[in-house]
């Protein structure tokens, strides 16, 4: 596919999606950069290639500085960002063509930008233009696609191609490669009250959202925008998808008919996260149930249930954080004690309870 049949497709399906409610980090500073240069200003758009030790953005995150001052997006905790500011208020953005610059070096550095000693954060600083591409950009982003823009060090042209999810930045000091769009997806079976909250934080957190759910008193009535709505049974729906290790899967519907099967296909696939909303008596019984099917032990062990932290949430947006903030985890490889998970912490603070009743026995 050209590249200009490839950027009118984006468009076209731009226009026919609705506009998200929530956008990812990196989406808003897109149109922020898009607009400001359309109203007449210099646009800065800072882009993290690359980071030694630890660092409060990864790699490929983005900022957008205004000729006066004005940013979108981040790129650190908030000093790198200060400190650009400053330079733009001071001298304004003079430069013609992208250029690369390292904070942190040093540990004077290091302290001063907010760094870990001895951390160090290397940026492309890309002054924009009309010719930046930013709008076709936008429109694949928008259009939910997975979209790779290489930029010419030397002369500042960027290029549209497509992309794959396993695909990451890439700088060689003449070209700089980003990945735009969301490389996660997330399945949610059931189009119920609370998978409204839920899909409506997953597509701020940049993750492509399929609702499945084949009841047509809940489909009827789905409206929640940037999510891709089906309506074929769940398990088919996820040997449709084919998962991989940038998938997850949550099942919200409570009914084992809808749940099981999804979940009993799911639990066979790479997907880094799988889990089920339910009391702990209802969990237990869906792992008899799914023995049934031959999972074995390992399998099993994947699912989250109940799915989510103990925050003691009881209203479907709260429910919605805490499956979310235990998804997110599993995605960025952190290992949750049972005490934070629903089950580990309830299961203690009956134990706590019940001893309490004790001493006053």
């Amino acid at each position: 596919m050209t590249f200009v049949a490839f950027s009118m497709q984006a468009a076209k399906r731009s226009r026919e999606r609705p506009e998200l409610k929530l956008d990812s980090v990196n989406l808003e500073v897109l149109r922020a950069g898009e607009r400001w240069i359309g109203e007449g200003h210099r646009v800065l758009l800072v882009t993290v290639v690359k980071t030694w030790g630890s660092s409060p953005r990864p790699e490929g995150s983005m900022l957008a500085v205004r000729d006066d001052g004005v940013v979108a997006g981040s790129v650190s905790g908030g000093c790198i960002e200060d400190d650009l500011i400053e330079r733009v208020r001071r001298s304004g953005i003079e430069a013609h063509r992208p250029q690369a610059v390292r904070y942190g070096i040093s540990a004077d550095e290091a302290h001063r930008f907010g760094l870990p000693c001895g951390g160090t954060i290397e940026l492309v600083l890309e002054p924009l233009d009309d010719a930046s591409g930013l709008a076709a950009l936008r429109c694949h982003v928008e259009a939910g696609e997975l979209v790779a823009r290489t930029l010419d060090m030397a002369s500042g042209t960027a290029r549209l191609s497509p992309a794959r999810s396993t695909e990451g930045v890439f700088f060689d000091g003449q070209r700089f490669v980003t990945i735009h769009g969301p490389r996660y997806r997330l399945l949610v079976i059931g189009a119920g009250q609370l998978s409204r909250y839920l899909c409506q934080i997953a597509t701020g957190l940049d993750y492509h959202v399929t609702v499945c759910d084949p009841r047509t008193e809940y489909t009827d009535v789905w409206d929640v925008p940037g999510t891709t709505l089906v309506r074929t049974m769940p398990d088919d729906t996820v040997l449709d998808m084919r998962l991989d290790e940038r998938s997850a899967v949550i099942a919200l519907t409570h009914d084992p008919k809808l749940d099981d099967l999804a979940l009993m296909e799911a639990l066979r696939t790479p997907a880094f996260y799988v889990g089920a909303l339910g009391s702990r008596r209802n969990n237990a019984a869906r792992r008899e149930r799914l023995k049934a099917f031959d999972l074995s032990d390992a399998e099993l062990a994947r699912l989250h249930g109940p799915a989510g932290i103990y925050i003691g949430s009881r209203t479907p947006p709260e429910i919605a954080i805490s499956i979310l903030a235990q998804l997110t985890a599993a995605k960025n490889g952190v290992s949750l004690p049972t005490i934070l998970q629903v089950e580990g912490a309830k299961a203690a603070r009956e134990i706590a309870a019940s001893a309490g009743s004790l001493c006053f026995a």
